[in-house]
This record gives C-alpha cells, structure tokens and sequence, in this order.
C-alpha cells in the first residue's frame, strides 16, 4: 500500500499547521496551561477554517472530505498541542446545531473519562455523575465518569493522528536540540547514546504513521487497534527519549517537551487504547 499524498492533501496539511502556527503558537499554548478556559475565538476559527466539518457531507454544509484527510489534520493538532474537545465537536458536527461552525463546544465520555466538560455547552451522553479529576496535563482538564461510555473507532483512530503528531513533534525537537547543545566543546548529537536515542524516536515515529495511514484507509477495526497501539507507544515512549536527549532542560516549563509528554499519557488513557486494542488484535489473530 502506498502512501505518497495527493497534492490537495499536501496542501490541506500545510494549510492546517499554518493556521495553527498563527493562533495557537508558543504565547497562546503557554496562556492557556492551567486555566482551564477554552479560546471561543479560536475554536470558532477552526469551525470557520473547516476543522469540525471536514467529514461531513457537501449536501449537509460539510467539507465533504474522509477519514485519511482528518488523520493528517489531527496529526497536526497533536503536533501543536491544539486543546479543546477536538474529537467529540468533529464527531458530533451534523447532529448537533452549531458544532460544524465551531459555536457549539461538545464534550464526550471516552471510557471512563471526559475532556473539557465544564467549558463544553453540549455533554454526550448525559455525564450528570461526572467528577472533575486532577490531570496530568495543564492543557486537558478532566472528568471521571461512573461507568464506561462505548469506545467510538473513529475516536480511537483519530486520537491515534493526534498521538502520531506528538511522535513527529518530539523527534523534531530531540533532533534540534541535539544538534545545537553543546558539551565537552561538541554538540551532545555527536555521541552514539544520543545518536541512538533519536534514531529510535524517528522509526517509531515513523512506524506509526504508516500503521495510521494504512487505518484511514481502510477503517477496519483491527488496523485502527494497531494504529492506536503503536501511536500510543510512539508519543509516550518518544516524548521521554525526548526528554532524556533535553536533559533536566525538558522538566522546565520553559520546555515544550514536558507538555508533550503529558498530552501523551493522558491521550493513552482513552478508551481504544491499550489494553483494549490488545484484547481486538487478539480476538482477530485467533478468530
């Protein structure tokens, strides 16, 4: 199966980093750590930009675009750390009033939890019980949910692009930082330990966006429990190498890395994940 992407996609990639490198940059990502408020001005940007209509239908007022086109976008809203209840506003655009042009915010339980229910005007399904929780990431407020909500595919594998973004991100800012940080009068990527460390964060990283591609094309449910499997591992796995190639550097907010890897551990906790993805390969390889 090839991958080489059409012109349109490329396009629509660059696009995408573009506007986020204009409205969601260094400043902004740092205002919003901890606050916990989420930018109406920007998510309705995205809405205007096409963020939330991408896969619905031309006849409904949508972007009319699939699911290989939504795993590049999200890839880049992982790759720049975009917060907010992405999945669930995309996932509801068509059903519910205003969620494709960004007015309308929808949150949504995946598995246990739920992301950005108090700034959300729309909770699906009812979350009444919920319980806001402490998260690991200052970007991602959480809630905790009595029982576990249904895992939706298409849910999984976008947050599996979202994972493949932080993948990309890290290994960039492993690379960069290697070849500018000097010691012993060298830059530290001159040695073989920190040589190895950034090769191992590229095949990762790499590894798991074939398996994402490969997962938006064909949508099955077994190829999108791969693609999550190895995203997961790519994000959580790259942003510590990451972190270890930075130094004590990386556990500095003045660092993007540890941001990184908090987004990463708290993505690997929705459902579709894990031990779940495990249990549906298996059940596929012995079936």
């Amino acid at each position: 199966m090839r991958f080489q992407l059409t012109e349109d996609q490329t396009a629509l990639r660059r696009a995408t980093r573009d506007l986020l490198e204009r409205r969601f940059g260094e400043r902004e990502r740092r205002a919003a750590a901890g606050g916990g408020s989420l930018d109406r001005a920007l998510w309705r940007t995205l809405g205007d930009a096409g963020f939330f209509a991408l896969c619905l239908p031309e006849r409904d007022g949508g972007v009319g675009l699939g699911f290989p086109e939504a795993v590049l976008v999200f890839e880049e809203a992982g790759r720049a750390l975009l917060t907010g209840p992405l999945i669930a506003t995309l996932r509801a655009a068509g059903e519910v009033p205003g969620a494709a042009s960004g007015e309308t915010v929808v949150a949504a339980a995946d598995g246990w939890t739920v992301e950005w229910l108090a700034a959300a005007d729309v909770a699906r399904p009812d979350t009444a019980d919920a319980v806001a929780v402490r998260s690991v990431d200052p970007l991602t407020p959480l809630h905790r949910v009595a029982r576990a909500a249904r895992v939706d595919p298409v849910a999984v594998l976008l947050t599996a692009a979202e994972q493949l973004g932080t993948a990309v991100r890290v290994c960039e800012l492993a690379v960069q930082h290697a070849r500018t940080r000097e010691q012993f009068g060298r830059p530290i990527g001159a040695f073989q330990a920190v040589q190895h460390l950034c090769a191992g964060l590229l095949v990762r990283a790499e590894t798991a966006r074939a398996a994402v591609y490969a997962a938006a094309v064909t949508g099955a449910r077994t190829d999108i429990a791969a693609a999550r499997l190895l995203a997961d591992e790519a994000a959580v796995d790259g942003a510590r190498d990451c972190l270890q190639v930075h130094g004590g550097m990386g556990f500095t907010w003045e660092s993007e890395v540890h941001l990184h890897l908090k987004r990463a551990w708290v993505r690997a906790g929705r459902g579709g994940g894990g031990a779940a993805a495990e249990e549906a390969l298996a059940a596929a390889l012995t079936a």
